[in-house]
């Protein structure tokens, strides 16, 4: 992987579908443990918003490399205080070999890019969550061998994961069906993107209002909560207009019959996903949530390079 070396990741589109499909292949070796490379480098993580997987996941999978990290505090930082994005990437630039960021506005991973020479990795932004996506992929293709020729169905917000989601899956040849409410359609310009990529594949992007029509012959049948972290206050009016997008047992039937069950995390059982749904036997939510070490360690290695 040493085509990444040096480059950030701020969005799936950052990476062509033979460095997806070679990243993941990178990771399924690192989780095997068919290669052990060592990576004695800084990693900083600058999260503005709660984190259990990614910051757990990136923190162990740097060490094991044999690196360090320092989890920075940003209200102990002077950024806190309203130092400049480009000032704090500048220095932070001198101290740290790699940088992964979790924040709001997608424009600020973009700053520190600018103003770094070191590889920035979007930990989640209000945009995209490449990072999941890849552990996504990841799992996709343990169960089924392949990604290319499968369709995934996503239900719920058309929010960072329905666009990370939507423009993975076009990379590498899948299908992908979004279905939600009319008011929560994903970004027009996501979308677009996707399609265009799609179509170079021969795959489909579809976004519907119908559970059902999205559901229908998919293999990865795919949920994440209804209210992301900053729309917690809108949580309760938004249950009845999600109810219908909520996977469940009934909705299992209308997928393929070896159809398997993911969800991002964290999962509010009875809202978006049953509980016998995500503790079912489609269920590969704990596998997923596993490979974002693996698909997080490969990463690293390759934005690092080996020397």
């Amino acid at each position: 992987m040493s085509g990444l070396k040096g480059r950030d990741l701020l969005s799936m589109t950052d990476l062509s579908a033979d460095e997806t499909l070679a990243l993941l292949q990178l990771a399924a070796d690192l989780k095997q443990g068919k290669v052990n490379p060592i990576c004695r480098k800084s990693l900083g993580l600058l999260f503005y918003k709660s984190s259990t997987r990614t910051r757990v996941s990136f923190f162990a999978a740097m060490s094991q490399l044999g690196g360090q990290v320092i989890d920075l505090n940003i209200g102990s930082m002077q950024i806190g205080r309203g130092e400049p994005l480009a000032d704090t990437a500048r220095v932070l630039d001198r101290y740290l070999d790699v940088l992964a960021i979790r924040t709001f506005a997608h424009a600020d991973v973009e700053t520190f890019a600018k103003y770094a020479q070191m590889p920035i990795i979007n930990a989640l932004t209000d945009l995209e969550h490449p990072c999941q996506v890849f552990a996504d992929l990841q799992t996709i293709q343990e169960c089924f061998g392949q990604l290319a020729g499968l369709k995934l169905a996503y239900f719920g917000d058309g929010n960072n994961m329905a666009h990370s989601l939507m423009l993975g899956c076009a990379t590498v040849g899948m299908d992908i069906a979004i279905a939600c409410p009319a008011n929560f359609t994903p970004d027009p310009a996501i979308v677009d993107r996707a399609r265009s990529i799609a179509a170079i594949r021969g795959t489909e992007v579809v976004i519907t209002q119908s559970p059902q029509a999205a559901a229908s012959q998919a293999h990865v049948v795919y949920t994440d909560v209804w209210a992301s972290m900053g729309q917690e206050a809108e949580s309760d009016t938004r249950i009845p207009v999600f109810q219908p997008y909520q996977v469940n047992r009934e909705l299992l039937t209308i997928a393929d019959p070896e159809a398997i069950v993911l969800h991002c995390l964290p999962a509010h059982r009875g809202e978006e996903i049953t509980e016998d749904v995500l503790e079912g036997t489609r269920s590969r939510v704990w596998d997923q949530a596993e490979n974002r070490l693996h698909a997080q360690k490969a990463l690293l290695v390759s934005v690092l390079g080996d020397d």
